[in-house]
């Protein structure tokens, strides 16, 4: 038995240039199984009827070998030959196998109606069969055939169906007693479960798996089974999980003597490594990063070493490290590589596998150009690539090497050329509806045209790619190791350029308010898809209509501040008027993010107030003060900021208005929004506040990490339950994971309030609060309180996360609580970027909770509660680091 690993839609393919050789080994959606037989493709369906060879098996046992080779075009024509006898001799059976390769085929070349058409045909000639007479072999046919339409459903953003299909095909599985099947289609499952934000049906499926794979003998199939469970747990981000499972595998392997599962293993090990490189830079742990890029490069070189009988394997090892090297600046060994990957390349057949290789080996040659290595030579590589692609008539890989090359000579000035190129590009791309490749071509011309100072045509350009990426949401998660690298590297800078050109416009052009409207959506669209990365699931869906919603808002403006490469654009709107205003200050993107990150490190540490009023007061003169007459003109009471970037790690109450000497907080109500569509603000009104409130007060050392004794949280609660005559507490051994469940779905809370350590990360794994016993993680967390769903009775309106911090060094951690705010089900989210670990919290806590209770809005009741501790204590370490994150109302 084989596994085939079918990457889904190439972002698949590609997500991006940067990181093809990683797709290579990620066992993604659709991975089918077939057993050695006279027809069909060796991975694609099961065993068939035929016995004796016959000119049709011979066509499709020669089909095989072009499918394996990559070279679709023919498979398919052959496939078609083969169909068409099996139809004649009215053999219903292979005529059914042959059309679910077929289909398998179609996907591969972006043919979905031609797919389509083919799997509906072939499940209907099963259905057949099976009413007339089903047998096990039939039943083993049509549950591959579902997988086969389970992966079409998928790659076409229909995924609930899909989860469906293989559900269906893993109930036939289980009645045949097809352990490795049922391994795969429930990890299929399982992906699709993440896609749709069904994190801990997804997390329970996979533990699933892990226990049927537990309970099997060492086998070649077991030794496989966990090698994908690897890969898809590292496509989910649960990267030590997938080291363990990885491991597993390359153990089994060791022991059932499999040397080609032995090299798969290490060289996911390898990626897996890869993946945790850019986790552990995300969150400035540099030594960490270090350590396993050492490890990465060691498992790859052993994939190398033992992948003598499998040279695709050895190749890709090889050019994986190669990556790896270069993007280490590790040029000198990474030189001695490059003889050696050369030679294999230009012995490959053509095939797909043939261009990818040579395009992967170009990436990296590219990044190599000043150290002994020419771009010419990287142009020869690309063109060669391109050719094989035309012979293979394969017009998905075909534009995907003319792109490349296209970049190539962007890199290299050759404008026209590049411009050239990419339109040939774009059209190979749209002639196959390829919006995964052709969104980097639109983005690639409007970078091209930009630079040839045609600004229209450009923003044109980005507009498309813009367009694309939206249709391409449902693909842009969960099926990439590096998946926040190449977000920051491949996808966030199209919005961000987008937004830049759209206001050159309106600098360059008469006032067009309508860049400013677009301008602003686009944020609005590139904080979705930030959080549909940090989730590895587009589960948030837009809500409000963003005009309808500040006009209903008399005292309140919505701030944009944009973080663009040498200037801070402000966008905002008035309530009362149509015009939608934007203000420039000029300040370089590194100025600007070095003096948050300092106010960010000096704000938790009481004895630098002076220092932390110096940076304040340079972000207030930068961000407000460029408003402020439009802000008192307006009569405005409550600021609502859209943050961008590193803005989203410091508290906009701390801003300092040097000419009156007042903090932001003193002149205005501040709330937070991760995105002003994503929920629907409504009035704290007429609704009985009634609190579950919980919290670990004692030191806990949990998962190896400490936690130190938070001496107030008794105090704490006690506050709350003085303000809140109805409360339901949980403390200490109390507060477990199933009994805080217990009392979510038993009873209807509108506050609950967790005063126990927490951290926020741009690592969904590193985004937790502390339970007694375990680390609550924000997708348990999800489910946990989304118990009651949003739409019934009972609504959390405030979920006060009390004693959180964001991660230290970690320059996107607040992505990890507005990921907490807008999954966790409550209208209202209220935590700290800090602890402050005093009596300052339970003080401001029981303020907080009077004054919600006298009826004032949450943001107002938040600008009281830290007004009554700044009245007593100045130093902004013990008020600001409060943040409310959602309805302000």
């Amino acid at each position: 038995m084989k596994f085939f690993q079918h990457f889904f839609l190439a972002l698949l393919t590609t997500l991006l240039c940067t990181l093809l050789p990683y797709f290579f080994d990620s066992s993604n959606y659709l991975t089918v199984r077939f057993a050695k037989s006279k027809v069909g493709f060796d991975p694609v369906l099961a065993t068939t009827p035929v016995v004796n060879p016959t000119q049709t098996s011979s066509l499709v046992q020669q089909s095989q070998a072009f499918y394996e080779a990559g070279q679709f075009v023919e498979g398919v024509q052959l496939l078609k030959k083969a169909v068409a006898e099996f139809q004649a001799t009215n053999d219903v059976l292979n005529e059914a196998i042959a059309l679910s390769n077929l289909s398998l085929a179609y996907q591969q070349l972006g043919q979905w109606q031609e797919a389509n058409e083919a799997i509906t045909q072939s499940i209907k000639l099963l259905q057949t069969l099976k009413d007339s007479d089903s047998s096990q072999q039939q039943a083993q046919v049509f549950a591959q055939a579902l997988d086969v339409r389970g992966g079409l459903e998928l790659a076409q953003g229909q995924t609930e169906a899909a989860l469906s299909t293989w559900q269906e095909a893993a109930k036939i599985y289980q009645l045949l007693d097809d352990i490795s099947a049922l391994v795969r289609d429930r990890v299929n499952q399982a992906q699709a479960m993440q896609a749709l934000g069904n994190y801990l049906q997804a997390d329970k499926t996979l533990t699933s798996v892990q226990e049927i794979l537990k309970n099997q003998p060492d086998s070649p199939i077991k030794a496989t089974g966990l090698y994908n469970l690897g890969n898809v747990q590292r496509s989910l981000g649960y990267l030590k999980d997938s080291h363990k499972t990885l491991k597993d595998s390359y153990s089994v392997a060791i022991r059932v003597k499999d040397a080609i599962a032995q090299s798969n293993a290490l060289l996911s090990l390898g990626n897996t490594a890869r993946a945790q490189i850019y986790a552990q830079l995300s969150l400035s742990n540099s030594s960490s990063a270090k350590d396993y890029t050492q490890t990465a490069i060691q498992y790859y070189q052993q994939a190398a070493e033992i992948a003598s009988t499998k040279p695709t394997v050895r190749l890709l090892a090889q050019l994986n490290l190669l990556r790896l090297l270069v993007e280490q600046k590790e040029f000198s060994p990474a030189k001695a590589l490059l003889p050696q990957i050369q030679s294999q390349i230009d012995s490959l057949p053509s095939s797909r596998t043939a261009v990818n290789y040579r395009i992967n080996f170009a990436q990296s040659l590219s990044k190599m150009t000043q150290n002994s290595v020419g771009p010419k030579d990287v142009a020869k590589m690309l063109a060669q690539a391109v050719q094989v692609a035309k012979s293979l008539k394969d017009e998905r890989t075909e534009s995907y090497a003319l792109g490349t090359l296209g970049g190539l000579y962007e890199q290299s000035g050759q404008l026209a050329d590049a411009k050239s190129l990419t339109q040939q590009a774009l059209v190979k791309a749209e002639s196959v509806d390829a919006q995964d490749i052709a969104y980097q071509w639109h983005w690639q011309m409007g970078r091209i045209l930009q630079k040839q100072s045609n600004i229209p045509a450009a923003t044109a350009a980005y507009n498309q790619a813009y367009n694309a990426l939206k249709s391409l949401r449902n693909d842009l998660v969960a099926i990439n190791p590096d998946v926040q690298f190449s977000f920051r590297e491949s996808v966030e800078p199209v919005y961000r350029q987008y937004v830049d050109l759209l206001l050159q416009l309106q600098e360059n052009t008469l006032q067009k308010p309508d860049n400013l409207v677009q301008a602003r959506q686009v944020i609005e669209s590139l904080q979705l898809a930030e959080l549909d990365n940090f989730f590895r699931s587009p589960c948030l869906l837009p809500r409000v209509n963003l005009d309808k919603l500040v006009e209903k808002q008399k005292s309140t403006v919505v701030i944009y501040p944009i973080i663009l490469d040498n200037r801070l654009e402000i966008i905002t709107r008035l309530p009362g008027q149509d015009a939608i205003y934007r203000k420039t200050t000029k300040v370089p993107k590194d100025v600007l993010e070095n003096v948050i990150e300092q106010l960010r490190k000096d704000l938790p540490i009481a004895s630098r107030e002076p220092d932390v009023k110096q940076y304040s007061q340079q972000l207030y003169d930068w961000l407000i003060k460029p408003i402020e007459s439009d802000l008192g003109n307006a009569d405005i009471t409550s600021l609502v900021f859209v943050l961008d970037g590193s803005l989203r790690n410091i508290p906009m109450a701390i801003l300092y208005d040097k000419k009156q000497q007042k903090y932001l907080i003193e002149k205005y109500a501040v709330s937070l929004m991760p995105g002003l569509q994503l929920l629907d603000p409504k009035p704290l009104q007429n609704v009985r506040l009634n609190a579950l409130i919980a919290g670990v007060e004692q030191e806990r050392l949990i998962e190896g990490k400490s936690f130190p004794k938070l001496s107030n949280v008794t105090q704490e609660l006690k506050l709350v339950q003085s303000e809140v005559k109805s409360t339901k507490e949980l403390l200490n051994q109390e507060f477990t994971e199933a009994n805080l469940q217990k009392q979510i779905q038993s009873t209807s809370f509108s506050v609950v309030h967790l005063a126990t350590h927490g951290q926020f990360s741009s690592d969904i794994e590193e985004t937790y609060i502390l339970t007694w016993g375990s680390l609550l993680r924000v997708r348990e967390l999800d489910n946990l309180l989304r118990a009651r769903g949003e739409n019934r009775r009972g609504t959390i309106e405030l979920l006060v996360l009390s004693a959180c911090k964001t991660a230290t060094g970690d320059k996107r951690a607040a992505l990890g609580l507005a990921g907490v705010a807008v999954r966790a089900g409550a209208r209202s989210t209220l935590a700290t970027l800090w602890t402050v670990d005093d009596k300052f919290t339970s003080d401001f806590m029981g303020e907080l909770y009077r004054q919600l209770d006298a009826g004032v809005t949450k943001s107002q009741a938040l600008q009281r509660a830290q007004l009554a501790i700044l009245a007593r204590e100045n130093r902004p370490y013990f008020w600001a680091p409060y943040v409310l994150i959602g309805n302000w109302l």
